[in-house]
């Protein structure tokens, strides 16, 4: 159980590196670009997403699948979680009216407990 909690502890630690990025993305995207909040946020969540596959993979899965094989895995869980904060943001910012930057953090906090699950389990698994 303490290794779980460790390697969450990595996942949301390389997680809090991919999040500036991606909010980066989506403030500079709304506020200085003028794009709405739903594609500002998509280009961060694919921004976003490459340096958490970079760091995730070394620093919290210490994986030794090859990268033909993980990188697809990822770019999966990855599409997953791209769809989930399309419609979270979209029922959330478009639908609802609500304001976008703390409906990021809800939806950042749903694809979170997604992904750390899914590439736990699937993209960095042990391949034994």
């Amino acid at each position: 159980m303490l290794a779980l909690l460790r390697q969450f502890a990595a996942f949301f630690g390389v997680g809090l590196v991919a999040a500036l990025v991606h909010y980066s993305t989506l403030v500079i995207g709304v506020e200085m670009v003028r794009l709405k909040p739903v594609p500002a946020t998509l280009a961060g969540y694919v921004l976003g997403g490459v340096v958490s596959y970079a760091l995730n993979r070394h620093h919290t899965y210490a994986s030794d699948r090859p990268h033909s094989e993980a990188g697809w895995r990822f770019a999966a869980v990855a599409g997953v979680g791209f769809l989930l904060t399309f419609g979270f943001m979209h029922l959330f910012v478009e639908r609802m009216g609500l304001p976008y930057l703390p409906m990021q953090i809800v939806t950042t906090g749903i694809v979170l407990v997604w992904s750390f699950v899914a590439h736990k389990i699937w993209t960095f698994g042990d391949t034994r």
